[in-house]
């Protein structure tokens, strides 16, 4: 074990920190990081270790209360030389060990190393806002905030064929997966302690409380959405501590916009703010973007994106380091290249579907509850007849969504790639069944109690699941590959806890979601933005799919490399790409996924391995 080794595998992600590099080896440990200054750039050098050297730590994130715990931690006799987040993380470990997690508000992953324990120590924040891949390799584990660390470390880089299975239903690889068997993630929420003797243990310090079913006996809405808004004007506040110029992502929406005007009020200089636009007018925000702007006074900034703009698809692919179907990908990544040219630093309103009920699928499950008082027998016949139906008829996944034998394997059915599409896709031995009993064995810790409401089922699978596996990869690999951080107040851990007490009606009814933050909030937004249907962050892909992207997306998935590997139907796959082209059916969301995955396959293909021996831990 050497600096050369662990420096070999911090270059690999320089993107995500520019700024400084840092190692530190001891025995059968070596720790390295790259940082990416935004507190203490004069005296914040990591790793940075305890009075006597005994513990050192790496960190990538921050810690938003870390002043009021070193105020506590100096009156307990720690003497402390930086004014860094970091350095708080040693002497709060020293005084309570592997509690001290528990304690933290903010996002982060940060690693130990404990030399009178000869134990390392790692945990990750509890939405999984910072990333952290993990893998044992003679006897000894690597791990570090991007998959590609590893790639040279020895890892055996076998594809695990579960997580592809799960990729074709739920277009991410959702925790503790990975491409490869020998790789894991980390799951959010969690800590683990490896020895240098081999013992390993882990441990969950979190958990998302269940969205409520009933409204609490202690508080009214009136009184509920008060707290609402003074918790989310405090997670505001706690983002704003930065030494480096710091800005907000405005997209139009009620939650970047919520965010914009608490910033605003919390703060004496004009908040810079950050807006992407295309020419296709249903997909263009920024006159609502343009409206908080002008209300709030903000340095507002913003930038058109045209179809030659989006060669970077493949520089987008090989960021992520694992398929991803999310083609909000492409401005995520365009909005963050804009915003690093003034910022280091943007606040977004990320989190507020999943926290306080605003995404569509939430609607439908309340839309169709009439088919759980439909007898089993007639819904049945509903389903056989949906499977005599050809795939080209637009009621088949209707049927089969209402002929579903519970609410939630409606939920599945409506919010993951549908049954009947992968059935003509998906090479049968690529299939995940996708039921019920399929998601309570695979991934149990992203299920609420068996019988809850679907609507309580739904939200925390969202808020568990794909915000983790999908929401919060897109953001942070995107803003990370621009070198800029990005922090998300809707996800402060106490808001929602708060949010997650109140009960489904205060929060949706009918087609309305997010009610109790709108009532919250809503008087310092314009009634023409609150009054608008909701708009998802997203872009005209159906369109370039048909003309500038065309050839692209055809060469791809019509290649002999991508129809060998044995994972699809070549048929259906020209199926859906003429059907797409001809207009007939927008088919852009299944092209995207299928993308993604091989241009995946390619860049893993090629290579790009890091020429350096195993080691047993780094960062």
């Amino acid at each position: 074990m050497n600096v050369a080794q662990i420096r070999a595998m911090c270059d690999r992600i320089r993107h995500r920190g520019p700024d400084d590099e840092g190692f530190h080896v001891d025995g059968p440990c070596g720790i390295g990081m790259r940082r990416l200054s935004i507190i203490d750039l004069s005296t914040g050098h990591q790793p940075i270790s305890n009075e006597d050297g005994s513990v050192w730590v790496v960190f990538n994130g921050e810690i938003y209360n870390y002043q009021e715990l070193r105020q506590d931690l100096i009156s307990r006799g720690h003497r402390f030389v930086t004014n860094s987040d970091t350095e708080t993380l040693v002497h709060l470990y020293e005084e309570y060990g592997e509690q001290s997690v528990a304690m933290l508000r903010g996002m982060f992953v940060y690693a130990i190393w404990d030399a009178r324990r000869r134990a390392l120590f790692i945990s990750r924040d509890r939405f999984g806002k910072k990333p952290l891949y993990y893998a044992e390799v003679g006897g000894g584990i690597v791990f570090g905030s991007e998959l590609k660390c590893l790639r040279g470390c020895g890892v055996p880089l076998e594809i695990d064929d579960e997580a592809f299975r799960l990729y074709f239903l739920l277009s991410y690889i959702p925790d503790p997966w990975s491409p490869y068997k020998a790789v894991r993630k980390l799951p959010a929420g969690s800590w683990m302690r490896c020895y240098a003797d081999g013992r390993r243990e882990q441990g969950t310090y979190w958990k998302l409380p269940e969205p409520a079913e009933d409204a609490p006996t202690d508080l009214t809405e009136d009184e509920a959405a008060e707290r609402v808004r003074e918790l989310f004007d405090e997670s505001v506040r706690l983002r704003l501590i930065a030494d480096v110029p710091l800005g907000a992502f405005l997209s139009g929406g009620i939650d970047s916009s919520a965010i914009v005007a608490s910033m605003a009020l919390q703060t004496s200089e004009p908040v810079k703010t950050f807006s992407i636009g295309f020419e296709e007018a249903e997909f263009n925000e920024l006159p609502y973007a343009a409206m908080i702007a002008r209300k709030y006074g903000t340095d507002h900034h913003e930038i058109i994106v045209r179809p030659d703009s989006v060669d970077l698809v493949t520089k987008i692919g090989r960021y992520f380091d694992e398929p991803l179907g999310d083609s909000a990908a492409v401005p995520t990544f365009i909005v963050s290249e804009f915003a690093a040219r003034h910022v280091k630093v943007v606040l977004t309103g990320d989190g507020g579907d999943e926290i306080f009920g605003g995404y569509d699928s939430f609607f439908e499950m309340e839309r169709l509850s009439w088919a759980d008082a439909t007898p089993q027998a007639f819904r049945s016949a509903l389903s056989w007849i949906g499977d005599k139906l050809p795939y080209s008829a637009y009621g088949k996944n209707f049927l089969r969504m209402i002929s579903r034998p519970s609410a939630l394997e409606r939920y599945f059915e409506y919010a993951t790639t549908p049954y009947f599409v992968r059935q003509q896709l998906v090479a049968p031995e690529w299939m995940a069944p996708g039921d019920q009993a399929f998601f309570e064995r695979e991934m149990r810790e992203c299920l609420a109690s068996r019988h809850s409401h679907v609507l309580t089922q739904a939200m925390y699978f969202e808020a568990t699941a794909k915000l983790t596996g999908d929401m919060l990869v897109k953001v942070d690999r995107m803003s990370m590959a621009n070198s800029l951080e990005v922090r998300c107040p809707l996800l402060d851990h106490v808001l929602a806890e708060h949010a997650a007490r109140l009960p489904h009606a205060w929060k949706i009814r009918g087609r309305s979601g997010k009610r109790i933050f709108v009532k919250a909030m809503g008087d310092r937004l314009p009634r023409e933005l609150l009054e608008r249907p909701k708009h998802g962050f997203g872009v005209p892909l159906s369109r370039w799919f048909r003309e500038s992207l065309r050839e692209f997306v055809w060469d791809h998935l019509t290649s002999s490399a991508f129809l060998n590997r044995g994972m699809v139907s070549p048929a259906f796959v020209r199926s859906l790409l003429e059907e797409h082209n001809s207009g007939r059916r927008d088919n852009n969301h299944h092209l995207w996924t299928l993308l993604m995955l091989e241009l995946w396959f390619r860049d893993a293909e090629c290579g790009g391995q890091i020429p350096a021996p195993a080691v047993e831990a780094a960062t």
